[in-house]
């Protein structure tokens, strides 16, 4: 019996961080069905974006208060205006264009394009020579070709939408407000969303690259979001002001639009972003990336199956070239990571060698020494 516990213990160990990234990749596409549903009904993407992260920021900030209390470093102005940056970058310029890109296509489109972002971080760091590719090596040419096919599938869902693929029965649930499946308002504007969408993964990109070097001058991570969210939530504040004149724009009730808040706040920036840092420890990064496909997938099958969404052509194309390139990509940076311990393990090994060859050296020598010095006293 206690075998059997052992055993069932050591097989959950093992799958755990898998079913975790299963479960935080099915927050995130329900995520965006519940946004989409709730932007038909009336709620402005950029009031949710501010909303949302201004909930966030209230509730970590008491944790991050007394959890890193001795980790903060001092707040100094040069550190507030980087902060203040990656604020606009990860928060409050790319979710607004993000959510906005959401209201003229489709959560298949979206999710799709969001796998791009492996990509064009590894585009921008070579740019910035943080990234070193050997073109003669075949990990080498993975990451090249990788980089190539995603941006191909990219292109593939910008310029061509298709036809559309209509479902054969009556969906279950509805989430638009004209009842209908035919796009509407909501999906007139689809090169525009693919811009929108374009240029916000380009803006995650390189908050991702800026992120790291953050870190290492606030290493305080649980504050650093604190900080991002309360930032980034005021500069969507200032942004919507502007672009919304209507006051009833803020008014958001009690029905769908504060639920969609709610669950975005709690789901997707506490419990996803908890169980990836998780999952980042036990597994590396590189493991959690490739569950980002997984959400594209379930977005797709609900969005037929479920939500009477319109499925296109071109969309599918798209995203199945785009999930290939992330693979090759992911694929030639796990051999980097792998040739990059080798020799590690060489150099180690090297070291120990000559180590032992100085010991033995320094050995011989004593006894020679030893040796020598009876002859020298006769």
């Amino acid at each position: 019996m206690a075998l059997e516990v052992a055993e069932k213990g050591g097989v959950w160990r093992r799958y755990a961080p898998h079913v975790q990234m299963t479960l935080a990749q099915l927050c995130y596409t329900l995520m965006y069905f519940i946004t989409e549903a709730s932007f038909n009904r009336g709620l402005n993407p950029y009031v949710y974006v501010t909303y949302r992260h201004l909930l966030v920021a209230v509730l970590i900030w008491p944790f991050a208060y007394y959890h890193e209390r001795g980790l903060r470093p001092k707040m100094t102005l040069k550190l507030f205006m980087e902060i203040f940056v990656l604020s606009l970058l990860g928060v409050s310029l790319t979710l607004n264009m993000y959510f906005a890109s959401l209201k003229y296509t489709s959560p298949t489109f979206v999710t799709s394009m969001v796998n791009t972002i492996s990509s064009m971080t590894f585009v921008i760091a070579i740019i910035l020579r943080m990234e070193i590719v050997d073109a003669k090596s075949l990990r080498g040419l993975a990451k090249i070709a990788g980089t190539v096919v995603s941006f191909a599938g990219v292109t593939t869902m910008t310029l061509y939408k298709g036809a559309v693929i209509k479902s054969l029965w009556k969906s279950p649930i509805h989430i638009h407000s004209g009842g209908g499946s035919g796009g509407g308002v909501a999906h007139e504007s689809w090169v525009k969303g693919s811009v929108l969408a374009v240029a916000s993964c380009i803006c995650w990109s390189i908050w991702y690259i800026m992120q790291a070097s953050s870190l290492k001058r606030y290493p305080a991570q649980l504050s650093l979001t604190a900080w991002m969210c309360t930032v980034g939530g005021i500069q969507s504040t200032v942004f919507t002001v502007f672009m919304q004149h209507k006051p009833e724009d803020w008014l958001i009730g009690f029905g769908l639009k504060f639920w969609c808040i709610v669950y975005s706040g709690l789901a997707c920036n506490g419990f996803t972003v908890f169980v990836q840092l998780w999952c980042t420890e036990k597994k590396g990064p590189v493991f959690v990336t490739m569950f980002n496909p997984l959400s594209t997938i379930m977005v797709a099958i609900l969005a037929y199956f479920i939500f009477g969404e319109n499925l296109y052509v071109g969309s599918i194309i798209g995203g199945v070239v785009v999930i290939l390139g992330l693979y090759l990509l992911l694929w030639g940076k796990e051999k980097d990571q792998e040739h990059g311990a080798s020799k590690e393990q060489e150099l180690e090994l090297d070291c120990e060698k000559q180590q032992q060859a100085r010991k033995v050296s320094d050995v011989y020598a004593a006894q020679q020494s030893g040796s020598e010095a009876p002859r020298t006293m006769k």
